[in-house]
This record gives structure tokens, sequence and C-alpha cells, in this order.
């Protein structure tokens, strides 16, 4: 196995690997270090059945179930433990205007760490690539340990205790999506996280964000996301950012822990299939 950085610190590209057999032990640990170290690691030309993506995820952890799955009437395209995150409906056929789905995915334009909303949020995504449409379409990832370190200590010291609360509602409502089942609400209710966060696996200190985050305790509503959109803004600047341009078979393997992404704008006409495992963090994040 190899391991080609693609910025000193953050993100990296794995080769003279293949997925689709069991890992050895070696392997495993060698992944484990880079994914602390960078953050976000691509592995390319990946050949990859559903049972072997999953099988690949769990060396690293129990798996979360989609929240999709959560609702009695859903129609799901793929297995629970995958999050289809694809412009698909139930059919296969490419989203209508007014498709639910379409609807309730477009948050993910937005920058946000996955499963936040979650009491236990999660450690890692591993999104891989079936169809990628030929313009658009990339996924951006912010590096929250370097955004973090380059605060000033006054913000720092601001940020020392600050809990934020996170739901997936908060999120979609930002976009005018309310369309929420009784399911939904009860099995998805706000959670508190902290502001900033120990990683780990390095042991570097790192922001907490996402738009599923809506207010601070503690201050009042306005100057609470006042706060965090200041924080989001500062995190996702350029020098903090790495795009991974998709190829089919790409497999992509980020840490929720100290990492932002989004999704850029493509062709909604296009096909766009990607299937995302999920792998259950370990604790709350409610001491930095």
């Amino acid at each position: 196995m190899t391991v080609y950085p693609i910025n000193e610190n953050f993100a990296a590209e794995i080769g003279d690997i293949a997925l689709s057999k069991p890992l050895s032990s070696e392997d495993r640990a060698e992944i484990e270090a880079a994914f602390n170290r960078y953050s976000v690691l691509v592995f390319p030309d990946q050949h990859l059945s559903t049972d072997q993506h999953l099988d690949f995820a769990r060396n690293f952890g129990p798996l979360e179930t989609s929240i999709h799955a959560v609702r009695n009437d859903a129609k799901l395209r793929v297995r629970p433990e995958i999050a289809d995150v694809s412009n698909l409906d139930a059919g296969d056929s490419i989203w209508g205007k007014e498709s639910r789905k379409r609807m309730f995915e477009m948050s993910n334009r937005m920058w946000h760490t996955d499963s936040s909303f979650r009491r236990i949020p999660a450690k890692a995504s591993l999104l891989y690539a079936r169809s990628i449409p030929p313009v658009g379409g990339q996924t951006e990832f912010a590096d929250m340990r370097a955004a973090y370190d380059a605060l000033a200590d006054n913000m720092k010291q601001r940020l020392r205790g600050l809990v934020a609360e996170h739901a997936i509602m908060y999120s979609r409502k930002k976009l005018g999506f309310t369309d929420f089942s009784d399911e939904e609400n009860q099995t998805l209710p706000p959670v508190p996280q902290a502001l900033v966060r120990r990683h780990a696996g390095s042991g570097r200190m790192g922001l907490y964000l996402a738009s599923h985050a809506g207010r601070i305790f503690g201050m009042k509503d306005e100057d609470g996301k006042a706060l965090l959109q200041q924080l989001i803004d500062h995190a996702t600047q350029p020098q903090f950012v790495y795009s991974h341009r998709w190829r089919v078979y790409d497999l992509v393997m980020w840490d929720n822990r100290c990492t932002m992404h989004q999704v850029t704008p493509h062709d909604p006409r296009e096909r766009r299939v990607m299937h995302r495992t999920t792998i259950v963090g370990t604790e709350p994040v409610l001491a930095a």
C-alpha cells in the first residue's frame, strides 16, 4: 500500500491496494494511521460490490442505518446500511422537481458533518462513486483542525466550553424543507455537541461545525447563529479546503470528527449514483 499526500497534512490518495479483498492487519493499521493524519483518503479505481463496500467499511467500526429508513413509508433503492446519495427514485428514474428526496438532499450543498445530529455522531463516511455527471458534483472538504489552529487565541478562549444544538431539521429548514414525519421528529430530536473537540486519533483540537447546528446554548439565537456562520466562513477559506473531482469507482473515506464537506452543483438531468457507508462514533462530543 502506498500513500500519496495531496496536501501536506490534509487529504491523501491511497494506491496499490484492492478494497475488494479482505484487509490484512498491517494494511488496516496503515489506513488508520493515514486517516488520522490526512482526514480524507482517496482510493481510486476500486471495483466493489455492495457487500464488498460494506465489508471494507466494517473494518473501522459498526455501521449506521440510513436516516431514510426511519420512515415507515420509505422506499429504499439499496440496503438500509447504505446512504443512497443519488439523484434517482425507487424506480431508478432521475428525480422529478417535486421529489421529496430531491428537496431533502439539497442541503448536502451546504457545509456539514455527517450525523452531527445524532447523540453519538459519526466517526467516518465512505462514499463510493458508481455513476457521475460529466460536469460538477465535486465534493469539497474543509480541514477543521487547521481551521482551529489558525484562530486567534482570544477566539479559542471564547469558544472553550460552548455547546451547539444540532438537528437534521435545522439544516433542512434553512432551505425551506419542513416535510418531516412523526417518526423522524421522534427518532431524530435535537442534540448538544461541543463546538470544539479533541481529535482522538491525533490529539489535535478542531472545530466541530455543521449546517445542522441551529443555536448555541447560553447565547441569544441571533448571536449564536452569527458566530456559527462566522466560524463556518473561516473554516471554509481556500487554504483549508480540498475539492475532490470524482472518477467512477473512486471510494473516498473521510473523518467526520475533524472535517466538514459539501457537494457542488451539477446538471440535475445527469445521473449521479453514489453510495455511502457511515461508521458510528464512540462517544458524544460534549467535552473538549
